[in-house]
């Protein structure tokens, strides 16, 4: 029986991960599980799955969950140890009880937790872009060190693991991603001066978080995945194509030598490639829908607009460039786009501020966690005073993108 650490048990990759658990309670139990501030979620997961530890931000939110305990009725013999902050996370995810460590913490929050169970030797389910895009290289290099598995949830990257798999990579050419295109894939460029938060949170596939979802209409979170997919597969950015592909059906494809393309395809659902990641080599029933074949359907694929998405440009050329560009490009796009849901800056000003700072923050090494962290830091400071300077000259009319 696999025990499991779930790191961002509250969002949504942890809650489909406890359902993969709950459908498959003969091979896994929770050990700890992990969230920020969503207490009453937190709550009910511990009463369903009485983990021995449950982590959450501070220690004013601990307080909040003994009493949220202590309504439910449960008795304190059977409560979890209650714990908070940055090292409790370290804690869980080298204990010698976790097996595998679900690493969904949003943003560089869950980066040193991750780092340290790559250095413990644990499976590391990865659903947390910003541990590869802001430390690939210090991640990458600490697997290869010690031997660690790191297995990529995201579907695009689950999906080249498995094409790749048994694959001789001498024959290798390409690695394709696809993307849905968001919901703008059609928009002409000119009116997406006029884009409203609740049209860019209307995505035509998945349901995911404000953040992903913004940066799914953007194909900010596709450049993301580029840099990823670099570093999970060694590929150079030039050998990864992204193909715009509306009924994210393939999740992504390998071109081999002489011209074969292999591509996985599946029902899109998170929790097969959660599933796949617990049990790899192995694979077993999964609590999702599969494709009927006994359907006509048709399936699309074309390339990305540059001009409308040149985040995406963006991305690639921060993936060449190396050093600390990465790290300041997942910063400087999460408070772009914060600001952007606040209404603060216009849809098109997203790519101006990540642009912005870029060319305003120095590009430098990093050579542990500790760097990037203050490298993450000074970019968002530094986008945060672009976005303020904006702000201010932002026309009357924009005040529309302001959410209600």
């Amino acid at each position: 029986m696999k025990r499991l650490t779930v790191l961002g048990s509250t969002g949504s990759i942890g809650v489909n991960t406890l359902d993969v658990v709950r459908q498959n309670r003969d091979h896994y139990r929770i050990f700890a599980l992990a969230a920020g501030r969503n207490v009453p979620v937190l709550t009910s997961q511990i009463l369903e799955f009485r983990p021995r530890i449950a982590v959450v931000a501070t220690e004013a939110i601990r307080a909040r969950l003994v009493s949220s305990l202590n309504e439910s009725g449960l008795g304190q013999s059977d409560w979890p140890e209650l714990l908070s902050g940055p090292q409790a996370l370290v804690a869980i995810s080298i204990a010698a009880e976790t097996d595998v460590v679900m690493s969904a913490i949003v943003g560089v929050a869950g980066l040193e937790a991750t780092h340290a169970a790559v250095g413990a030797k644990k499976r590391i389910a990865l659903a947390n872009k910003e541990v590869l895009v802001s430390a690939g290289r210090i991640v990458m290099d600490a697997v290869r060190a010690s031997g660690a598995e790191l297995i990529s949830v995201d579907s695009e990257h689950n999906a080249a693991h498995q094409c790749l798999d048994g694959a001789n990579r001498r024959e290798v050419t390409k690695l394709l991603l696809t993307a849905s295109g968001g919901p703008f894939r059609t928009t002409p460029l000119a009116e997406l001066e006029k884009v409203t938060p609740a049209q860019a949170l209307n995505h035509p596939t998945w349901r995911m978080g404000n953040r992903i979802t913004i940066d799914s209409a953007t194909l900010m979170n596709k450049g993301f995945e580029v840099i990823e997919a670099c570093w999970l597969f060694d590929f150079a950015p030039s050998q990864v194509q992204v193909v715009v592909h509306p009924q994210s059906a393939v999740h992504a494809m390998v071109e081999y030598s002489d011209g074969t393309v292999v591509a996985q395809a599946s029902a899109t659902d998170m929790r097969m490639p959660i599933q796949y990641a617990l049990t790899y080599p192995e694979r077993g029933p999964a609590p999702v829908p599969k494709i009927d074949w006994s359907k006509a359907r048709t399936w699309d694929f074309g390339p990305p607009d540059p001009d409308k998405f040149p985040l995406l440009g963006l991305a690639y050329r921060c993936q060449e460039t190396g050093g600390s560009a990465t790290c300041t490009l997942n910063a400087a796009d999460e408070i772009a786009v914060e600001a952007f849901l606040q209404g603060e800056i216009p849809y098109l000003g997203i790519a101006e501020v990540v642009e912005e700072t870029l060319s305003r923050m120095p590009n430098r090494h990093a050579g542990s966690i500790g760097d990037i962290l203050e490298i993450d830091k000074e970019s968002r400071t530094l986008a945060r005073r672009l976005v303020e300077r904006r702000a201010a000259v932002v026309p009357v009319e924009a005040q529309a993108f302001r959410p209600a």
